[in-house]
C-alpha cells in the first residue's frame, strides 16, 4: 500500500499500517519528513539557533503513547516529554479601567481556578468552574464517540448514542462566542475562551461551541514540549516507520491516483513512466488537494473552498533572557477586529487583510539544544489571512509586505512590554505563501477548512483510499492527526 505525505499522520498510518503486517510506501514531495510540523536551522557567530516552525506544543501525549506501544515501542525511548506550567501565559491589554494583567494556565483545574479568583475575584472563578463542568461533559461524549472512530456523514453523527446530557453540553447550532457569553461575565475570560476556536482555523463568533473540548483537554491533561523540539516527533516517527520496514521516499510528488471501477489501483509520480502499482491509498494531503487534484471529485469540493486562517510568522534569535513563560499570548483590547481583518468579508466586498492589532503568541522554550548560551529563540506567531488574490485573501508576495508586517509586529510586541528590536541577532520570516509551498496546504490554511464538527470522512469516495492530516476527521492538531491515522488503521486492518 502507498502513503502520500509524510507528515505527523501519514507517518503515524504508516508506522501502524506495517505493525499490522502490510508493505508499506511513503511518497513525500519535500525533501525532509514532519509536513506542517516543520524545523528552521541558523547558524550565526554566537551559535546555533533551531526553530520548530510549526506547532510548538503538545497536548495528550497519551495518543502518541498508545501510538507507539501499538508498534512496539516506548514513547519515551524516542522523546523527552516535559511538562509546562505555565502551560500559557496570557497577558491582556491594558484599557481604560484596568492595567495589563497576566494570567497563568496550568493542568490543575482547582490551582487555574485559583489563580482567575486572584487576578478576576471569586464571581469570575465560580463562573469558569460553571463552563468547565460543561466542557468536561462536551470532552467526554467527544473521546467517546467522536474522536475515535469514523464519522463519514451528518447521520452518522446522527446516530451516534448521544445522552440528553450530551446533547445539551454540546449545544449544536450554538457557537463558542455565543458558550462564553452564557458563562463567563469577565471579558478577558471570554477572550481567553475565544482564542481556541483559531486551534481551529475559525472564527469563535462562527465556531461550534463544542470546541470548549479543547481547552479542556490542554488544561486537564497538560502541555509538553519535547526537548530539542516538537520536531523531534517527527524523527522519532521516522525510526518506528524505518524500523518496521516502510518505504520512505521523500522529493517524491504524487500527480495523481490512479481510480477505476470504483477502486484505487495505484498513484502517478512525477517524471515516472508507469504508475506506481497499490490496492490501499492513505493520503495525507489537504482534502481539498486530493479531490481538486489527485482524485478529481467535483462532489466533494463542497465546503472546502472556505478556507482556516494562516499564520504569520517570526524567528527571532534574541541576546539575554527576556523572562517569558515558553508560550506567551499577548492580547490586543479588540479582540474581534482581528477575526474581521483576518477573514473580511467578501460577500459585502470586505477584504480580509493583515491585523493591525493583533494578537500575538510567543513561544520561548528554555531548552539548552535550540539557543546559544545567553541567547532565546523566539518562536512569534500572529492571526492571519491565507495566500490569495481574491477578497479572501492576501497576497503575501507583494514586495515589501511581509518585512512591513513583520516591522508592525515587533511594535506591537514593544506596546505591550516585551521590545526585542534592539537584542535581534537576526529575524526570519514565514507568511502563509511559504506554508503553501512547503506543506502543500492551499492557501497556507492551517488547519485546511474552517473547522466544526463534521470534517471530510477518512474513507474516500474510490475503494481503497482513505484520508488522514488535520484536514480530514477528527480534526487539526498533533493528537488528532495522530487519532485520524488510528483509525485509518483500523478501517483497514490487518494484512
Amino acid at each position: 500500500m502507498v502513503v502520500i505525505g509524510a507528515g505527523v499522520g501519514g507517518l503515524a498510518a504508516a508506522a501502524r499500517l506495517a505493525a499490522l503486517g502490510h508493505e508499506v510506501a511513503v511518497y513525500e514531495r519535500s525533501d525532509v519528513v514532519g509536513g506542517k510540523l516543520g524545523r528552521y536551522v541558523r547558524e550565526t557567530p554566537v551559535g546555533t539557533f533551531r526553530f520548530d516552525t510549526g506547532p510548538s506544543l503538545l497536548t495528550l501525549p497519551q495518543v502518541f503513547a498508545d501510538l507507539f506501544e501499538a508498534t512496539g515501542a516506548k514513547l519515551d525511548e524516542y522523546v523527552d516529554l516535559v511538562p509546562l506550567d505555565p502551560i500559557v501565559r496570557h497577558v491582556f491589554a491594558p484599557s481604560t479601567t484596568s492595567s495589563t494583567t497576566v494570567l497563568d494556565s496550568c493542568a490543575d483545574p482547582e490551582v487555574f481556578a485559583a489563580r482567575i479568583a486572584e487576578r478576576f475575584g471569586t464571581e469570575a472563578a465560580d463562573d469558569w468552574r460553571r463552563l468547565w463542568r460543561r466542557a468536561e461533559r462536551v470532552w467526554t461524549a467527544a473521546w467517546r464517540d467522536v474522536l475515535r472512530r469514523p464519522v463519514d456523514s451528518p447521520r452518522d453523527l446522527a446516530k451516534l448514542s448521544w445522552r440528553l446530557g450530551d446533547l445539551a453540553a454540546i449545544a449544536p447550532g450554538r457557537t463558542l462566542r455565543d458558550l462564553g457569553r452564557r458563562h463567563l461575565r469577565e471579558p478577558r475570560l471570554r477572550m481567553l475562551l475565544d482564542r481556541y476556536a483559531s486551534y481551529a482555523g475559525a472564527d469563535p463568533r462562527r465556531a461550534p461551541a463544542a470546541l470548549a473540548a479543547i481547552p479542556y483537554a490542554e488544561l486537564t491533561f497538560g502541555g509538553w514540549y519535547p526537548r530539542g523540539g516538537l520536531g523531534t516527533l517527527a524523527d522519532a516517527l521516522l525510526s518506528r516507520c524505518l524500523d518496521l520496514g516502510v518505504v520512505v521516499a521523500t522529493g517524491s510528488t504524487v500527480t495523481g491516483i490512479e481510480a477505476a471501477g470504483g477502486r484505487v489501483h495505484g498513484i502517478r509520480l512525477a517524471g515516472a513512466v508507469a504508475p506506481v502499482p497499490a490496492d490501499v491509498v492513505v493520503a495525507n494531503t489537504d482534502a481539498l488537494t486530493l479531490y481538486r487534484d489527485l482524485l478529481p471529485t467535483p462532489d466533494r469540493l463542497a465546503g472546502l473552498t472556505e478556507r482556516s486562517l494562516a499564520g504569520f510568522v517570526l524567528l527571532l534569535g534574541v541576546r539575554g533572557d527576556s523572562g517569558l513563560a515558553h508560550h506567551n499570548v499577548f492580547f490586543p483590547d479588540d479582540y474581534d477586529a482581528e477575526f474581521d481583518a483576518v477573514f473580511g468579508d467578501p460577500g459585502r466586498g470586505v477584504p480580509a487583510r493583515p491585523v493591525a492589532d493583533p494578537a500575538v503568541f510567543v513561544s520561548v522554550p528554555d531548552d539548552p539544544l535550540v539557543r546559544p548560551t545567553g541567547h532565546e529563540a523566539w518562536f512569534v506567531l500572529v492571526n492571519a489571512p491565507r495566500q490569495g488574490r481574491t477578497l479572501g485573501g492576501v497576497d503575501w508576495r507583494r514586495p515589501g509586505l511581509a518585512d512591513a508586517y513583520a516591522d508592525r509586529v515587533l511594535d506591537v510586541l514593544a506596546t505591550r512590554g516585551v521590545d526585542v528590536r534592539d537584542r535581534l541577532v537576526f529575524r526570519e520570516l514565514r507568511t502563509p505563501n511559504d506554508l503553501a509551498g512547503t506543506a502543500g496546504a492551499p492557501g497556507g490554511a492551517i488547519h485546511g477548512s474552517v473547522g466544526g464538527l463534521l470534517r471530510p470522512a477518512n474513507r474516500g469516495p474510490a475503494r481503497g483510499l482513505f484520508l488522514v492530516g488535520g484536514s480530514t476527521h477528527p480534526g487539526g492538531g498533533l493528537p488528532m492527526v495522530a487519532l485520524s491515522a488510528q483509525i485509518v488503521a483500523g478501517e483497514i486492518g490487518p494484512a
